[in-house]
């Protein structure tokens, strides 16, 4: 029997009989408000060039799949590029963009590939399998070099970390941090491979993405040890009060960033797939209204738009509406 990953503190995820009835209940139930009525903005994703190596531009695809470009190096950061969310065609429905910035086949070739854990959500095997000759080195937490073993990636291509594990590779530091969450692919593996977040350090500027994560004491930890952050890549979205010890509430979110010592916020895990009960725009809009009331500088980019690090001006329209 394989050993068990835990979390830093107590972290509660079972139903009883009647909660997890009345949440199978809602969810065929549905909500008209869950996903959008039509095909959201994309922005199309110019690849000829990576931006100067002082620069550090964010591109995101929806949900938690982002490119980083930093030190002239490319990072994908949990490429998830299937038109459904699980192997389970019904669970979350298809994706609310009709395309995206760039198919998969013509990304150009990828550096780093950063998994936060082994969820069908953040690792898809279809993408993988596309991008695995693209790819230079995969970083993963303990456990997930399995799963990418058995797709067929060389194993010297994969390194797998443990929390606070740190790598140097061209010019960047990465390092595994702590997350509030849970791992498993099936019935019977739940919490066999490890779960992360990442800390993502260039010589001109430092990212965070926070992979998914419940609110906790390990965002403050990460905060003192490596913050502060020029920009952060935060969960937000798919919660609920009856799983919120592993997604945050979107205030969370907001709390989470300022105890990282992040500056500029971008969410992310929205604006792709339903995977709970709420309005598809309530975890934006939560979100910016909080920050708003806090002084927290927020960038809303549209999928595909870009965010550089550190820049006067970032996208903060509310193209949702």
């Amino acid at each position: 029997m394989k050993s068990k990953f835990i979390n830093q503190i107590p972290t509660p995820m079972g139903m009883d009989v009647k909660k997890l009835a009345t949440t199978l209940k809602d969810f065929v139930k549905g909500n008209p408000q869950g996903r959008p009525d039509r095909s959201i903005p994309v922005e199309p994703l110019d690849t000829s060039s990576l931006l100067g190596k002082e620069q550090t531009r964010i591109i995101w695809f929806g949900h938690s799949t982002v490119l980083l470009e930093m030190e002239g190096k490319r990072v994908l950061l949990d490429p998830t590029f299937a038109r459904t969310p699980s192997p389970f065609p019904l669970f979350g429905g298809k994706r609310y963009s009709e395309t995206l910035p760039i198919e998969l086949e013509d990304l150009p070739p990828i550096d780093i590939v950063l998994l936060s854990h082994d969820h069908y959500d953040h690792l898809d095997y279809g993408s993988i399998t596309k991008l695995k000759a693209k790819v230079s080195q995969f970083y993963v937490p303990l456990g997930v070099g399995s799963h990418l073993a058995r797709w067929g990636i060389a194993k010297e291509k994969i390194k797998e970390h443990d929390w606070w594990n740190e790598s140097e590779i061209g010019g960047l530091r990465l390092v595994a941090a702590p997350a509030r969450h849970f791992s498993g692919r099936g019935l019977f593996d739940r919490n066999t491979t490890l779960w992360c977040s990442w800390v993502i350090e260039g010589k001109h500027s430092k990212v965070y993405f926070s992979g998914d994560s419940g609110y906790g004491p390990h965002f403050k930890e990460i905060g003192e040890k490596y913050g502060p952050f020029d920009l952060t890549l935060m969960e937000c979205g798919q919660y609920n009060e009856r799983w919120s010890t592993i997604h945050m509430m979107p205030e969370e979110t907001v709390q989470a960033h300022l105890d990282v010592k992040g500056n500029l916020l971008i969410p992310i895990h929205w604006a792709a797939f339903s995977l709970a009960l709420h309005d598809w725009t309530e975890p934006i809009e939560r979100i910016t209204k909080r920050a708003k009331e806090g002084n927290t500088p927020v960038s809303t980019p549209k999928i595909g738009e870009a965010v550089v690090a550190g820049a006067a001006e970032y996208p903060k329209s509310i193209w949702w509406k």
